[in-house]
This record gives C-alpha cells, sequence and structure tokens, in this order.
C-alpha cells in the first residue's frame, strides 16, 4: 500500500520544482525529501521524477500519484473539519428511546432545548417497552434511553443519570369514601378491588413490593396496560388503582387522586448512555435539559462527562 505522508511530500516536490523548495516548506531536510521520494518510488515500483534542468519533474506516474495525493490531501481536510464539527457539537447523530409517559413531560422539552443550540444534529426517536429498559443500549444502537430503573441490570461501559423519583398516587372513583382524605395509608386499600395500570415489570414491581410491605397483595379484578383506560375503569367504580404521577398529567373528570403514605410506591426514571457516547456535546447537553425538565432548579451534572463509570 502506498504512504499517504509520501504522497504528500511527493507532492510538495511537484509542486515547488526542486528538492531543495519543498524541504524548505515541509520543514524537512532535503535529504529527509529525497528518501521519501526513494521510498515511493520503490513502492510504486517505477521512477516518479526525473531531472530538468537544476529542478525535477513528475514522470507520467509522477504525475499521476501528484494528482491523486491532492485528492487525498482535499479529503483528509474535510475529514478534519468533519470531525472538528462533530466534537464541537455542530453536527452528528443521536439515537434516543424513551418510554410513553416520560415522552410528553421529559423528552419534549429536552430536545426542543438541544434542537436549537445543536441544529445541526439529528435526533432519532423511537419508542421503547418499558419493560426492556436497556433494549438498543448495549449493543451501541442506542445513546441514550430514558428508563424506569431496576437494581442491578447496569453492567460496565454505562453511566445512570437520575432524572427524578416519580410518586404512585391513589385513583379512587368520585364518592370513594377515602376520597376526603388528604393522605391515603396504604393499608387502607388492602380490601379493595383493584384496577391495574401496569404490566409485570418495573413499573408494576414498586406497586405490589409497597403493598407488601403494607402487609397486603393487591386484588387486580381488572388488568389494563394504559393509564386512561385504567381511570375509566376506577371512574366506573369497578375498583381502585395506584397509577404514577406522571401517568395522571391527564385525570379523567370521574376520579379523585390522592397521595399515598406508608409506604410510598414510587419509580425511579433515570437516563441510561453509554460511556463512549458522552463525548458528543449534543448528548451531554440532552441529559442537562433532561434533568432541568425533571427538576427545573437541577444544574449540569458535574460527573457527566468526566469518565467515571456508574455502571
Amino acid at each position: 500500500m502506498l504512504d499517504v505522508r509520501r504522497l504528500q511530500v511527493l507532492r510538495a516536490v511537484v509542486t515547488s520544482g526542486t528538492v531543495t523548495a519543498a524541504a524548505a516548506n515541509l520543514g524537512y531536510t532535503p535529504s529527509a525529501v529525497s528518501q521519501q521520494v526513494a521510498a515511493l518510488e520503490k513502492q510504486a515500483g517505477t521512477p516518479l521524477l526525473e531531472r530538468a534542468g537544476r529542478g525535477v519533474r513528475p514522470t507520467a506516474a509522477g504525475l499521476l500519484l501528484t494528482e491523486h495525493a491532492a485528492l487525498i490531501g482535499a479529503a483528509v481536510s474535510q475529514a478534519e473539519t468533519a470531525l472538528g464539527d462533530l466534537r464541537a457539537g455542530r453536527t452528528g447523530r443521536l439515537a434516543v428511546r424513551y418510554f410513553a409517559t416520560a415522552g410528553s413531560t421529559l423528552v419534549a422539552p429536552a430536545l426542543a432545548e438541544v434542537r436549537a443550540e445543536h441544529p445541526g444534529v439529528r435526533i432519532d426517536l423511537e419508542l421503547n417497552d418499558v419493560d426492556e429498559p436497556f433494549h438498543g443500549v448495549a449493543p451501541g444502537r442506542t445513546d441514550l434511553a430514558v428508563v424506569v430503573q431496576v437494581r442491578d441490570r447496569v453492567g460496565a461501559g454505562f453511566r445512570v443519570v437520575h432524572l427524578l423519583d416519580d410518586p404512585y398516587d391513589a385513583v379512587l372513583p368520585l364518592g370513594h369514601v377515602l376520597a376526603a382524605r388528604e393522605v391515603v395509608d396504604l393499608h387502607e386499600l388492602s380490601g379493595e378491588q383493584w384496577v391495574g395500570s401496569e404490566p409485570p415489570g418495573p413499573c408494576l414491581e414498586p406497586v405490589i413490593d409497597s403493598c407488601a410491605a403494607a402487609g397486603f397483595s393487591p386484588d387486580f379484578v381488572i388488568r389494563s396496560e394504559d393509564y386512561a383506560t385504567a381511570q375509566g375503569f376506577v371512574a366506573a367504580g369497578l375498583g381502585v388503582g395506584l397509577m404514577p404521577r406522571l401517568g395522571l398529567r391527564n385525570r379523567h373528570p370521574g376520579v379523585v387522586v390522592r397521595p399515598i403514605r406508608n409506604p410510598e410506591p414510587l419509580r425511579v426514571i433515570s437516563a441510561v448512555v453509554r460511556e463512549t457516547a458522552l463525548e458528543q456535546p449534543a448528548l451531554r447537553g440532552l441529559l442537562d435539559a433532561l434533568r432541568a425538565a425533571a427538576d427545573p432548579s437541577a444544574g449540569p451534572d458535574p460527573s457527566v462527562g468526566t469518565g467515571l463509570s456508574a455502571g
């Protein structure tokens, strides 16, 4: 394979017309330039320069390689410019995964901010199954995933950035005996029929674990995997439910929502990123924007970009 650096030396000699002038332009000694050309001629298997008075001129092979050296130099220059744009966050592409209730509340405002600051960066969004929180991140197809964090499921090479704790509230039909309470103790729902709003997985686990801590197991008579539908069943008087606060932004007029205590169930929402992706300014900006959407008083995460592993 022809040596790219030697091709550029040949180009300098042909352009300047003499080995001495090329050496001065390159900051080399004339001897070093002659050695580089000689080595390239050996690689090419043919002479590349010939004497012309006090200078040199290219042979047909030398002229051919000089033309290609110019193309290679331009391509390298373009690559350096593109790399600089990427490292500065002016260009690039990010793959982001999220689950439904985090979309409108966290991802949408964060994405709007990042697009304003990094308009040349394309961000590909995909709705993710919350039961597979790290799908795509491990194989490297995803740069960032907004997830309901599950303990002990993150390996080395990943960073977990906490966004917020999302409490579960009691959802009761209008006229329910507990609807007049400001706060409901969880054990008071032990004798109720329940409307489920979560499939088995990380979003249901806080409900099951908290009920167990309160001394009972919820009696799910109806199961739904949609918060709006589940609220409709509750409004019809078919049961009570626990639903995360982010999932109750659009409340059914036929339900009453009350905080829960003793204990208070909550799900931990985080962003999982690959450590290597943190080199991209747009991704660091997206993390800061997600944290700001979750907590407007939060500043930039000082650990992001330090190379510390949170796996």
